[in-house]
Order: C-alpha cells, then structure tokens, then sequence
C-alpha cells in the first residue's frame, strides 16, 4: 500500500486508488492497525484445571461414557455429588473435541458392491421372493422367480403359501435339475432375506457347485434385474388386486410367465423375447430382420434420410454394477 500513498500526495486517494485498480475500502483498511484481540479474564467462579481434568474422567468413564450430561448430573446427584452443570459438561466434552454421539453405536461392516458379469445364459441368475395378497386382509401368497439376468428368460417359478429356507432349497435346486447346469459355472445372486442367507440355502449351492452373491444391505439396485421383472407382472392390466386362492395365484403366474418368455419383446435384449435368446436364436432373429429393413431400404431409400437400417444388436455382456472404466483398465 505504500505505492497509494506516494500518489496520494500528487493527487487524492480516491484517484490513486482508481489508478491502481483497488477499492479505497480496502486502503483504509490497511491504514487502520487490526484491534488486538480481546482477552477476557477467567471468572472466578469458573473450575479450575484440575476440576475440568475430574470432569471430563468422568464423562470418560465406563459407567458415564454412554450417557448424555443431562443424565450424568442426575445420576450424580442420585449418588449425592455434584460437580458442574450440564452445559459446563458440554463445554468441557467441545474443548476436547468430544461433543458427538456418546451412545456406543452399532458398526456396520463395509460391504463389498457385487460386479458379476454375464456373457451367455446360465452364469448369472438373480432371485427373489415377492408376496402376493390373498383374499383376505393380512393374508399373502409368496411367489419364488429365479430370472437369467442375460436372456431375462424366467427360469424357474414357484407359488408357495409360506417363505422358508426349505422352500427355497428345493425351488432351486429343481431349477438347476431343469436347467441342466454345470458345476463352477453359475453365480446365482439375491438378497439379504432370510431365505436367501439360510445355511440349508448355504449348503445346497455348495454341493451344487454355484457361487452365491448377495446385494449389499439396504441397496435394492443391487438387484435390477429381479425387482424389473416383478414391476413388469404387478403392472399388467390383469394383475389382480388380490388372489382367492393359491390355484388363482398359480393359473396367474402361469400365463403371465408363458406370455413373459415367449412373447414379451424386451427391450434390452434388443427386443427379441427372452426364449429367444435363451435358447441361442438371437442372431437368426436378428438376421431375419435386417432382412426386411434391407429390402424396404432398396425398394424406398429416399425415406431412410440416414441411410440403411440397422436393426440393434445383442447385448454382448450383462452387468450387475459394471464398474467405472478406470477400475476396468486397472484390473486388465
């Protein structure tokens, strides 16, 4: 700031300060020499060192550790001692960086985001239960839905009154019966629910020789692919607002699954019916297709401003979580 003062004498501040671009506040302010801060005398009634020091042992305590300072002074004045007041406490606890959560909290692990990647049918299946309502208030029909998350082909189903482990065993094991699935080739993926965390659940997936995966807890996108398809059934026009019977909830499930597999052209299977890539006939469908396109194409090109159709290819891989490219160039 000395410079504004050299021109300040050949010319006012207000000009020296316009010359140089700075705000005349910010000059007075450098004339002005900062207020010294105020320091303030300890009040006589305040604790002493060695009081605080006996304060915040007890706060640190194992018996007063979980406790609020509210509680703590009651607790002393039960005992017939006092110390400080509440707000006294609170003020110790902040001095020492202690004013938080006192309450011993529970510690959830850190769990690890499933990546599973699927490059063909029956790696990588994913599996819920969800409830069907009954006839009756409270009352529910469970539906079982193990779903091939590359060709969304449902690949097993099953309507029971009831969600246990045993149920859920035998349910999967008929499915990979069905399936005819190879040892060390499928992951089958879920959630934390009971069933799915059994040990008979457990066990069986050990004998068969098939990887369990489990969502993180609480993170339901953890499981796209099964909460998708539950959406798909419970908004069909004909989805009922309840069963009468476990028979009604089964011919349900058994249309809707035929109409779902065989009819319903997905859209992220590139708009070919789940059968259709489940059973390997994608790539005539597809064929078939750009058939059609090409010859519209020849017969009409001046519709097409973009030049030929191409009809949308096949998801080579399906992922659960796909993780950010840097991580993917970093595993390669």
């Amino acid at each position: 700031m000395p410079i504004v003062q050299q021109l300040a004498e050949s010319c006012s501040t207000a000009q020296a300060c316009h010359a140089l671009d700075l705000p005349r506040s910010t000059y007075y302010r450098w004339r002005v020499p900062p207020t010294p801060p105020i320091v303030r005398a300890k009040p006589p009634r305040s604790l002493t060192a060695y009081e605080e020091q006996e304060v915040l042992a007890l706060l640190r305590s194992t018996s007063y550790a979980d406790l609020a300072p509210e509680a703590v002074v009651a607790a002393l004045l039960d005992q017939g001692q006092y110390l400080c007041s509440p707000r006294t406490m609170y003020r110790i606890l902040s001095k020492h960086g202690e004013v938080q959560e006192r309450r011993r909290q529970l510690r959830h692990p850190d769990y690890t985001k499933p990546e599973l990647l699927a490059q063909a049918p029956n790696q990588i299946w994913s599996w819920d239960i969800t409830r069907l309502r009954g006839p009756a208030k409270w009352s529910y029909f469970y539906l079982y839905v193990i779903l091939d998350i590359f060709s969304r082909r449902v690949v097993g189903w099953m309507v029971a009154p009831s969600e246990s482990a045993s149920l859920a065993k035998r349910f999967i094991q008929e499915t990979c019966d069905k399936e005819q699935v190879d040892p060390e080739t499928l992951t089958i993926h879920s959630d934390r629910g009971v069933p799915m965390t059994s040990i008979l659940v457990a066990q069986l997936l050990a004998l068969l020789g098939v990887t369990k995966s489990l969502n993180r807890p609480y993170t339901s996108n953890d499981n796209p692919y099964s909460e998708s398809q539950f959406k798909t059934m419970k908004y069909r026009p004909e989805f009922p607002d309840r069963f009468d019977s476990e028979r009604a909830a089964i011919s349900f499930c058994e249309s809707f699954f035929r109409w779902y597999n065989t009819e319903h052209r997905h859209s992220g299977i590139a708009m070919l019916t789940p059968d259709d890539v489940h059973r390997g006939l994608a790539k005539d469908r597809i064929a078939a297709r750009q058939t059609v396109l090409t010859m519209v194409y020849d017969k009409n090109p001046e519709r097409f401003v973009r030049g030929m159709p191409v009809h949308h290819a096949l998801p080579k891989a399906v992922w659960i979580n796909r993780p950010a490219p840097d991580a993917m160039e970093i595993a390669q």
